[in-house]
């Protein structure tokens, strides 16, 4: 979430995204259709209306405010929220404060009852008399203008006139005058107004929350922060095109959504319009991109910073998208997470009824835009189902590593290749994206973690980008093929790594292709928590009383050993992880590795062989 300075290679890929950019509004006519009173952010009393009667025919619906309101009572005691700096971050502060507000706002609305007012106003109190909102980390300061200004909205009406004038002057001076002096070039932190990931939405729809918020008693914030918000906000909603994906993972793809959701959402329901942004190309369709990036374990897909164990938990914004882009599919996955997890406040205020439908029919999808990445798996609903998720794309988006060509895969309730995920944000040089950055020496970040190949002992090129060249699904089976040459050069004139499902959807098949420049030292490489028994050309990986056998197709001489993944500190340690490794050295001219997969099914693995086909036969 870092800032990432970056490259003019950076800025040629992510200016030549296409979109229809939305007009944004003059300052003088953006608050012509203001709704006049409070609330107007998000949950309206019509809203409200709408929910409350909505719950006396819907049990679903029913039981997530019942659980809303259980979990606010826990809220009532908490002790007051400190202005404590972690590293250079408040964030943890700003998030707590915007779940309290959620928390207990909503609670109020639906109950009335004077204690949760009374609690949240306590809240926004406090916050409004810190010395400052960190905004040299100005996720924190939009972070918390965004949790301010609705529980000023929705407070509004309740409050003393004393309360609202001081929780109005902290939101006003804490955010959003940093917030215009950014946009208006005169701060330091203004550089996320030209940025393509997260924190653009974050700062932006924050923002453009906390001056609505205030709209009709201070109408200047509006008129300046509204108009650069919708200027700025399509550079990086367009990154979502042409069909969803985002480049820095999934988990990502939850914070940078959410906010979207809230700056869209508020515009709507204060102005009645969002001026066009909603319909930027992408933005209707990525609420699948979650959905199938999760496997059958639950776990991400978890390339780039998605974190160590990233798990498909609850995702609020679906159920916004659902509503929004009328797509039943993203608010049904969404209640089988909230059923499994627990309900949410925005669960509620963005709540879309089970349609009854089941889940997308189609098995294998591939993803397009600046990061490229196809999923394949046997079967939805299936728990011990195989999946594969395969990525392809740019080393230089935020939060990325040096891993195209990854692969993570899953079979019988087990993530078998993994991805180690994020470090700690805190190392030194942590966001350097310089060919000689420390950030490449960090072993969850370069090549030597992942699921890669690597010549001659080198991480992938740092600017390396790579694009399927090949895709293709079938009922029994489904590939993709990837072109990496850039990562591998000058070692290799050209490269390519194909994954195939095949056997009816019970192995997997991973095959490299190198035109070796000279004599080459190749490693070909896995990280997995499994233990692994090595047997020559075989190994049996074993994980929780379940087994997967591999095999080395090609080179014939070839054979496992196994590596240790772990590391010192300050580094994470990975303990217990380790890599299965090929190690070989092989002439200049083709040179070609292929991996079978064999999880052990109920009725046993599959034992046949594989014909090897040139990944231009696929």
């Amino acid at each position: 979430m870092k800032r990432l300075v970056l490259s003019i290679l950076t800025l040629a890929m992510f200016t030549s995204i296409a979109y229809a950019a939305p007009v944004p509004p003059s300052p003088d006519a953006v608050l012509a259709t203001l709704k006049k009173g409070h609330p107007r952010l998000m949950m309206t009393d019509e809203r409200l209306a709408e929910i409350q009667s909505m719950r006396k025919t819907d049990n679903i619906l029913d039981g997530y405010i019942g659980e809303v309101l259980t979990k606010a009572e826990k809220d009532l005691g908490l002790p007051a929220l400190e202005h404590k700096l972690v590293g250079p971050r408040l964030l943890s502060v700003s998030r707590e404060c915007m779940r309290r507000v959620y928390s207990l706002g909503l609670a109020w609305r639906l109950t009335g009852d004077e204690r949760f007012a009374k609690a949240l106003e306590s809240n926004l109190l406090t916050v409004a008399a810190f010395p400052d909102w960190n905004p040299s980390h100005f996720l924190d300061t939009a972070e918390m203008s965004h949790a301010v200004g609705v529980g000023y909205d929705w407070l509004y009406g309740w409050l003393s006139t004393d309360s609202r004038e001081k929780i109005r002057k902290g939101l006003t001076t804490l955010g959003l005058d940093p917030g215009v002096a950014a946009y208006k070039g005169e701060a330091s932190w203004r550089w996320w107004i030209e940025s393509y990931h997260n924190w653009n939405q974050v700062c932006n729809a924050g923002l453009s929350v906390g001056a609505l918020a205030v709209a009709e008693s201070d109408p200047e914030y509006a008129k300046v922060i509204i108009p650069s918000a919708v200027e700025s906000m399509p550079r990086a909603l367009a990154t979502y095109g042409p069909d969803g994906a985002w480049p820095e993972g999934p988990g990502y793809w939850h914070y940078a959504s959410r906010y979207t959701a809230f700056g869209l959402c508020a515009m709507r329901t204060a102005l009645g319009t969002d001026f066009g942004l909603s319909q930027i190309e992408g933005l209707s369709v990525t609420g699948a991109f979650p959905v199938f990036t999760t496997g059958p374990t639950g776990l991400y897909v978890n390339f780039a910073d998605s974190g160590e164990r990233a798990t498909r938990r609850c995702m609020t914004t679906l159920f916004w998208m659902a509503r929004t882009f009328d797509k039943p599919f993203y608010s049904d996955a969404e209640h089988a997470m909230a059923e499994k997890y627990g309900a949410q406040p925005l669960h509620v205020v963005w709540y879309a009824p089970p349609s009854g439908k089941s889940y997308d029919s189609q098995l294998d999808r591939l993803f397009k835009g600046s990061v490229e990445l196809a999923v394949f798996r046997s079967a939805w609903y299936d728990p011990e189902a195989l999946f594969v998720g395969f990525k392809a794309g740019y080393n230089q988006v935020n939060h990325g590593h040096l891993d195209l060509g990854n692969f993570e895969l899953d079979a019988l309730g087990i993530r078998w290749a993994r991805d180690l995920g994020s470090d700690d944000y805190n190392l030194p040089d942590y966001w350097g994206h310089d060919k000689d950055a420390t950030r490449w020496t960090y072993y969850r970040l370069n090549s030597f973690s992942h699921n890669v190949v690597i010549l001659n002992g080198e991480n992938q090129d740092v600017i390396a980008e790579s694009k399927f060249v090949a895709f293709g699904s079938k009922k029994d089976s489904a590939f993709g093929v990837v072109d990496v040459s850039t990562a591998y050069a000058p070692h290799s004139t050209k490269s390519l790594r194909g994954v195939k499902i095949v056997e009816g959807r019970r192995a997997v098949l991973v095959q490299d292709e190198f035109d070796l420049s000279a004599a080459t030292d190749v490693a070909w490489g896995m990280t997995t928590d499994a233990d692994i028994a090595p047997d020559g050309a075989s190994a049996t990986l074993r994980q929780d009383g379940k087994e997967c056998m591999v095999k080395i197709v090609e080179p014939a001489a070839a054979v496992f050993t196994v590596e240790s993944a772990e590391q010192a500190p300050p580094q994470k340690r990975n303990k217990g992880v380790s890599r299965l490794m090929i190690r070989t050295k092989a002439g200049a001219g083709p040179c070609r590795i292929a991996v079978l997969f064999m999880p052990v099914w109920k009725d046993g693995a599959y034992k046949g062989t594989v014909s090897v086909k040139p990944l231009s036969e696929w």
